[in-house]
């Protein structure tokens, strides 16, 4: 039976300030991406996201950014890439403390947001990011985008890694994410969603902006914990990889 990953960006809530649903998402995803305080989360909330992750049997991992928490980590930052190892060197230990503290095992890395799209296409980015996790822990995973210059680097540097598509993200023709700014950008439709994941685990395919079908391997797939359709895309991927004879597990 062909299994994926289903993956949610969690824990982004920060003081009084509430984003996304993660009590009510966690029991129906295999694996999350925890904040880690510079785009989104605070201490409590890395502690209660990490804490909830062990309730529902769900494998917790860092998703380190840009220290950008007014622009949400989506704002592209002319950072060195020793200041990017450096950022996710200190993202990952701050979450790796609670997960030791709960006792639970930290899994995987997943860059958030322009520090991921940047990394995607920037070699030395990648590199940065991977020497960090490398340094931190070389049995971590880092999750990244497919194709993407991330995974190109993880090879090099020996870390294990895993294909990470996007349910509710519409295709460049290079297999990069559209820009958010441009108008399509972000799959609202649930069944539209739907069914390009079902296509990308089943045939390892997915039709781009321009209309082309190209190539993607698909080991996890992420719905994003802010968008406001989050809940009921879980429910329902998970119902219909069911129908599909796919099995929902974690990578």
């Amino acid at each position: 039976m062909p299994t994926i990953d289903l993956n949610c960006d969690l824990g982004e809530s920060f003081g009084a300030y509430k984003m996304g649903m993660d009590e009510e998402i966690l029991p129906f995803i295999t694996s999350a991406n925890i904040a880690c305080g510079f785009h989104g989360g605070d201490p409590l909330i890395m502690e209660r996201t990490v804490a909830l992750c062990k309730v529902h049997g769900v494998r917790p991992g860092a998703h380190p950014g840009f220290p950008d928490l007014n622009g949400f980590g989506r704002r592209n930052m002319n950072l060195s890439p020793k200041e990017v190892k450096a950022c996710v060197t200190y993202q990952i230990g701050a979450l790796k403390a609670f997960c030791d503290s709960a006792t639970i095992r930290l899994y995987h890395v997943k860059p958030h947001g322009a520090l991921y799209n940047m990394a995607a296409v920037d070699y030395k980015l990648a590199a940065a990011i991977c020497e960090a996790i490398h340094d931190v822990d070389d049995s971590l995973v880092l999750l990244a985008l497919s194709g993407s210059e991330m995974l190109r680097a993880a090879k090099e540097c020996g870390l294990f890694y895993a294909s990470e598509v996007f349910a509710d993200r519409a295709y460049e023709r290079d297999g990069t994410l559209v820009s958010r700014n441009q108008k399509g950008a972000v799959i609202e439709e649930k069944e539209a969603a739907v069914k390009q994941v079902v296509r990308m685990a089943k045939e390892g395919r997915v039709r781009a902006i321009n209309g082309e079908d190209i190539s993607i391997k698909a080991d996890s797939v992420c719905v994003h914990g802010d968008g406001r359709n989050a809940l009921s895309f879980v429910k329902r991927i998970r119902e219909e990889l069911a129908v599909k004879g796919i099995e929902v597990k974690g990578f």
